[in-house]
């Protein structure tokens, strides 16, 4: 992907994103209006909440992951957590998340662009877990049944011709482009029972 190609799928992320994310709020307001006028809590509501706010949560990754992302700009590691912590609370996938600070947006994205591309590989359920040490982020998966696609991860460490992907892999294509602009080289290692990323 070039240049002018890359910064076109970036604004057209961030443009859907910002679009969709007014009506997504405007869903949650409604909600907690509801609540306040005095209808009971009830299943149905319950779920209707939860709903609204994975849809709200999900968007912001994606802004976050496919969007622009600028260096004079920077995200609180609270903020993506909150981010994270709201898609992984139920479901097979459990999150731990130990980041702190502040990072630069762009790291921020290669961070969700990881979680996304180690995300594929435990689609049975097991444990995402990001962390950072003297400035090197690490993001891990474990779980019973590993699914590893080997053309997709063998493409991160180096400049090839990206491979054909489906539109749930499309993180592939993107974060090499994005660790080679930060300057930062991915290193993956997998086993039976677990994936490791750094960069």
């Amino acid at each position: 992907m070039n240049n002018h190609s890359q910064t076109l799928a970036a604004l057209i992320g961030s443009r859907i994103c910002h679009d969709l994310i007014s009506p997504m709020g405007a869903v949650t307001n409604g909600l907690e209006l509801l609540e306040l006028s005095g209808m009971g809590a009830s299943p149905e509501m319950a779920l209707i909440s939860e709903s609204a706010a994975d849809a709200n949560a999900r968007i912001r990754l994606f802004r976050l992951a496919f969007g622009t992302a600028s260096n004079g700009q920077s995200v609180r590691s609270e903020d993506l957590g909150d981010i994270l912590g709201t898609i992984y609370r139920t479901g097979r996938i459990a999150l731990d998340y130990g980041l702190t600070g502040t990072v630069t947006q762009p790291l921020a994205q290669a961070v969700a662009l990881s979680l996304l591309c180690a995300e594929q590989t435990i689609p049975f359920g097991g444990t995402l877990t990001v962390t950072q040490q003297e400035g090197q982020f690490e993001v891990t998966a474990k779980g019973g049944r590993l699914q590893i696609n080997d053309l997709l991860w063998n493409s991160l460490g180096v400049m090839a011709p990206a491979p054909e992907v489906t539109p749930a892999q499309v993180q592939f294509l993107l974060l090499p482009e994005r660790l080679a602009a930060l300057g930062r080289t991915p290193e993956v290692e997998h086993g039976e029972t677990g994936l490791r990323l750094r960069f």
